[in-house]
Parts: C-alpha cells; sequence; structure tokens
C-alpha cells in the first residue's frame, strides 16, 4: 500500500493515444534519454544472450573452462601466453518489460510520480537497446489486469509502446470512504508469469514496480524467469514511503482498495516503527531479487533518475569487467 494523502488522490479522464499532452511527454523523454543518456552508456549488449556468435571481438587469456577451438594463436605467438578471442553475438535482442500502472503508482511526493517514473524508465531501456534494430514489447500491469504490447523492432516500434503506456488510463480512488468495501490487490506474481507465456527467446527482462506489497509470492515466477533471461529489477520508491513526517493527524488512501486512515504522525513510536518496517521490507525484497538472479536497480520520485541509471550501468559493466579477467595467481603477487 502507497500512503496517498487524501487530498491527492484523484483519477484521471482516459488520455486518447493522438493527445497533444501524450505527444509531448514523448517527445520530452525521448530528448532526455537521447541527450542524456546516448553517449553515456556507449556498448552493445554483448554478455545478455548466451550462445557464440560469428564475428571475432577481442582477444583475452585463456582461463580454464574456454573452449579451445577459440584459441587466437596469432597473439598466443606474440605474446607466449595462451590467448582465446571472444565472439560478437550476432542475433538482435529482444525486450520484455513488465511495467507496474496501477493505482498505487499514482504517488509521489517528489519531482516525478511513480507512475511517470516507470514510463520514463521503461523509455531508457527502450532507447538504449532500440538502437539496432532490436525488438521491445511490454506488459502492463493495470487495475483491471494485464495488457500485453507486442514486441516490435526499432525506435518506431518502441515510440508505439511508450505512447500506448501514456495512453492508459489512471485507476486511483478520488472519493475514499471510511467505511469502504475492501478491493482485490494488483498480483504481481501473475504478471510475472505473463513474461513467461508464450514462451520466448532468451533475452531481457525488465520489472518496474514499487515491490510494495508485502506478499512476495512473486519470488518464484521470478526465478523461473531469471533461468530463462537475463533479469533486471528497476524499484520505484517515494521518500514517504520509508519515512513518515511528522504532520499530526494524515489522512491517507490505499491507492488500489479505496481504504481511508487516519494516521497520528505526531507519534515518535509510530514513525520509528513505520520506518522500520520500511527498512524491513526492502531487505526482504533486496534479498528476493538476489535470491531470483536479477540485477536491482533503485529509483526515487525525488531524485535524478538518469544519474542513478548511469552509476547503475557503469558499476554493472566494471563488475562484468573484472568477473572476465583471469584470477592472479600467488606466485606472479
Amino acid at each position: 500500500m502507497s500512503p496517498v494523502p487524501a487530498n491527492r488522490a484523484a483519477s484521471a479522464a482516459p488520455v486518447g493515444g493522438t493527445d497533444p499532452a501524450v505527444e509531448r511527454t514523448l517527445r520530452r523523454l525521448e530528448l532526455t534519454v537521447l541527450r542524456r543518456l546516448d553517449g553515456m552508456l556507449l556498448g552493445d549488449h554483448l554478455g545478455l544472450l548466451p550462445g557464440h556468435g560469428s564475428e571475432k571481438a577481442e582477444s583475452r587469456e585463456y582461463t580454464v573452462g574456454d573452449d579451445v577451438r577459440r584459441m587466437d594463436w596469432a597473439v598466443t605467438a606474440r605474446t607466449t601466453v595462451p590467448h582465446v578471442h571472444d565472439l560478437i553475438a550476432d542475433r538482435e535482442l529482444e525486450t520484455w518489460a513488465l511495467v507496474d500502472l496501477t493505482a498505487s503508482a499514482e504517488f509521489g511526493t517528489g519531482a516525478w510520480e511513480k507512475r511517470d517514473l516507470a514510463v520514463a524508465a521503461t523509455a531508457a531501456v527502450g532507447f538504449l537497446t532500440a538502437r539496432t534494430g532490436n525488438r521491445m514489447g511490454a506488459v502492463a500491469l493495470t487495475q483491471d489486469g494485464t495488457r500485453v504490447i507486442p514486441a516490435r523492432p526499432g525506435r518506431a516500434g518502441l515510440r508505439a509502446l511508450l505512447r500506448t503506456l501514456l495512453a492508459l488510463p489512471r485507476g486511483a480512488h478520488s472519493r475514499p470512504a471510511r467505511r469502504p468495501e475492501p478491493a482485490a490487490a494488483t498480483d504481481l506474481a501473475t504478471a510475472v508469469q505473463a513474461l513467461l507465456r508464450p514462451p520466448r527467446r532468451r533475452g531481457l527482462a525488465v520489472v518496474i514496480t514499487d515491490f510494495q506489497s508485502t506478499d512476495l509470492g512473486w519470488q518464484r515466477p521470478l526465478r523461473v524467469l531469471g533461468a530463462r533471461h537475463q533479469v533486471l529489477a528497476v524499484e520505484i520508491l517515494d521518500p514517504l514511503e520509508l519515512a513518515l513526517p511528522a504532520v499530526g493527524l494524515l489522512p491517507v488512501v490505499d491507492a488500489e482498495t479505496g481504504a481511508f486512515y487516519e494516521v497520528p504522525t505526531s507519534s515518535r513510536r509510530l514513525r520509528e516503527r513505520y520506518a522500520a518496517a520500511a527498512a524491513a521490507h526492502r531487505r526482504e525484497v533486496g534479498l528476493a531479487l538476489r535470491r531470483a538472479g536479477a540485477d536491482h536497480l533503485v529509483l526515487r520520485t525525488d531524485s535524478d533518475w538518469l544519474v542513478d541509471v548511469v552509476r547503475f550501468a557503469s558499476a554493472n559493466r566494471r563488475a562484468r569487467g573484472a568477473a572476465r579477467r583471469p584470477p592472479v595467481q600467488a606466485a606472479a603477487r
């Protein structure tokens, strides 16, 4: 549950895909990503797909387990150290994104709403992988269930995907009741399973959500997804979900069920318990993602998400580079 202040919980009317506001948002997203990210994160998706290609890449020192058929005899003779050459995967990358656009995403106390940040993260992944004609599709998780947006190649296909996401109607409750009838919460586990059906060739799967539910039933399907694809989990957070301000009696709404609550934030004990519970939940989510073999990127509504993406990508590249280096022998040290 995201604690949406009652005076901010409002539902917007459905927006058409040709609405000028959608087109302006789409152009702004594209310019932001291409200007600030394109050039910071150069490079192909080498390593995302298994198997071998047909083109030779750089040579590196031989390590135990390397295929001897890829020995680079010219470099080996020149350096007197066994070398092998890597191969560039010559298959296109297919990326699928699960984008959480449920009512709980219609909340944000920073520069962004979580919903807008989720679409922006989708755009960043898409524009950085669509440059060579790769395909990208999406599964949008809404209050009414899941909606599959077919994978299309190139930037034209990505623009159509983002236009569809931006045009999906919002579902937050505008008039919370003090005695609401409980509504069913959205099922993230079912949405993750939608990425597994129908079976798709190995590629990149991106799960973009706030992981706010205390039900961690999505662990098992995410682990199955990670066995087949490389998985990137993008966690969208707002600072108010981590700590409550001392503002007295705070009316809040469960955006997905419409339940209305009044939280006495003047109580320091309550604020401390809230912060401790939020931190414990974040640790549980992080541990579950590590167990599933997923990379974990955290984006906040009150920070520069582009800087966070660049730092994450740079750290991952350094880690992959270190993993590819042969171990230093004790005699060499």
